[in-house]
């Protein structure tokens, strides 16, 4: 799987430049599905929020849905276990991109893992992730206990597709516990190498190669 990993979703030219090269076609030619799990696991969130990503309503950032994809969907990732595999798979299968939105990611984390779709993720090969925020997050090994919303054993362990951790929404506008230090603060509790993100930056990573696209600030942080 190609992997975009995003703060705020494909917000410039840079990242969508680089979402272009993933898809290796025209986005007008490629299918997508939008996951908004994550959404239901964050305290912040509701069903509000969780139509302006679906109807592409995020103004000036967050863009998903709205890029001229061919077509786009919307898997529920909590509604898997309740449909037989066969149904699901061959929609997974058939999506040029999954679109992961943002929200809590250890909650997305236990739903990919729960829904089955963690097992189907290695044969992707073709499919490009383009996680927001907690949909980024969910890869990696640990999010820290700054971003734990969902609490169900205490662990902010996440999936570990990656090897780094992520830090995103980097001095966020009005958001004061999203500054450098305490981006540095968040890192120094995480074992391993770390990236800090603002909305205006990207990682991308295929078969390993970990590439940041950024017209923005972003901080590499190894302990």
């Amino acid at each position: 799987m190609k992997l975009l990993l995003t703060s705020g979703g494909v917000t410039n030219e840079s990242i969508r430049h680089r979402l272009q090269e993933l898809l290796a076609k025209p986005v007008e030619e490629c299918n997508a599905l939008l996951i908004p799990t994550a959404q239901w696991g964050h305290p912040m969130c509701s069903p509000q929020s969780a139509w302006i990503s679906i109807a592409g309503r995020w103004p000036g950032q967050h863009d998903l849905v709205e890029l001229g994809w061919r077509s786009v969907g919307v898997l529920e990732l909590t509604a898997l276990p309740s449909i037989d595999r066969d149904r699901w798979e061959s929609w997974v299968r058939d999506a040029d991109a999954l679109l992961v939105d943002g929200g809590e990611a250890v909650y997305l984390a236990h739903w990919i893992r729960a829904s089955g779709l963690e097992r189907l993720l290695p044969e992707l090969t073709e499919t490009t992730w383009v996680g927001v925020s907690g949909g980024s997050m969910a890869l990696t090994p640990r999010v820290g206990t700054q971003f734990l919303g969902w609490r169900p054993d205490e662990s902010d362990e996440t999936l570990g597709v990656v090897d780094f951790s992520l830090f995103p929404h980097l001095d966020y506008p009005g958001w004061e516990s999203n500054t450098s230090e305490s981006a540095r603060q968040w890192a120094s509790q995480i074992d391993g190498p770390a990236y800090a993100i603002d909305d205006q930056t990207a990682i991308s990573v295929v078969d390993g190669e970990v590439q940041v696209i950024s017209e923005g600030t972003w901080l590499a942080i190894s302990r």
